[in-house]
């Protein structure tokens, strides 16, 4: 594993442990550089994941855009890293074990936005307001007046 810090190739784990969902395991490494220490994660991917954007570009699956723009989203609200961690493997669980190789960004920002709905709501409204594009203020009251009545 290379350091983030000096880029030296060689480092030596200190500890191993599972995550508190036990989705990964955490490695705390030490380099023999520089001897900075910073944390790994290891999950399994079960397949090559691709997306297939609106203009038909396809592009690998990026977890860790999937996590920030989920927090984005939750940025200032009672939700919780851990929450936001467990709502990224739970979609990530489903496109892996939906057999498909590709997902459609539009499946995958409905998977998102079925997880934001029962965590948050105005996390949910926020994610929305991107994924749906919304243009004048209009838009995005219609989307809040809609989600207050449903509940």
């Amino acid at each position: 594993m290379r350091c983030p810090f000096c880029l030296h190739t060689d480092s030596q784990v200190k500890d191993s442990r599972p995550t508190e969902d036990g989705a990964a395991i955490r490695r705390r490494r030490q380099c023999e550089g520089c001897g900075a220490r910073f944390s790994t994660f290891e999950r399994v991917q079960l397949r090559e994941l691709w997306v297939v954007k609106k203009d038909g570009q396809r592009e690998a699956f990026d977890r860790a855009k999937l996590d920030r723009s989920i927090a984005i989203a939750a940025r200032k609200r009672p939700v919780t890293p851990d929450q936001i961690e467990r709502l990224v493997s739970s979609i990530q669980r489903q496109l892996e074990t939906s057999g498909e190789g590709e997902v459609g960004a539009g499946q995958l920002g409905e998977l998102v936005m079925d997880g934001l709905q029962r965590l948050d709501p105005v996390a949910y409204i926020r994610f929305a307001s991107v994924y749906k594009d919304f243009r004048e203020a209009k838009d995005f009251e219609d989307f809040a007046g809609s989600v207050m009545d449903a509940g």
